[in-house]
């Protein structure tokens, strides 16, 4: 298991983790792509997204952001995150992702947002680990 999904009064909280930053970001991409859709999403088209931040968080933020952009704007709905390019250093991001039609799939949440509610992004001493809530 690569996230967890924890209990929240109103919205949809997960827990990600991985032994690299690269990683968390990945597997916090996937929780988002579950928290919308059960169903396994084919990979017929091809993207790449980039965002920036002023900070880890902020990155993380406006890395999820992108994907929901992309729902809302192209109707492209995300299964898989092919490769990651991440600067820890200038805080920016860089993802090739794959994914299909959101028309033709079933949505189980509409997220309308990202938050920085309970946001945090921590370095153990062998894993990093994102927590994010997701305002449904």
């Amino acid at each position: 298991m690569k996230f967890k999904f924890l209990p929240h009064t109103a919205d949809i909280k997960f827990q990600a983790w991985g032994e690299t930053i690269e990683e968390v970001f990945e597997n916090s991409a996937l929780a988002l792509f579950r928290a919308l859709t059960h169903k396994k999403i084919p990979s017929r088209k091809k993207m790449t997204i980039r965002a920036e931040g002023n900070d880890l968080e902020g990155l993380m933020y406006n890395f999820l952001e992108e994907f929901l952009f992309l729902l809302d704007s192209e109707n492209f709905l995300a299964a898989k995150v092919e490769e990651i390019i991440l600067d820890r250093e200038k805080f920016t991001i860089l993802a090739k992702i794959s994914g299909d039609d959101a028309k033709v799939h079933h949505q189980i949440n509409h997220i309308k947002a990202i938050t920085y509610n309970e946001m945090e992004i921590k370095h153990l001493p062998n894993r990093w680990t994102a927590q994010v809530v997701l305002d449904v």
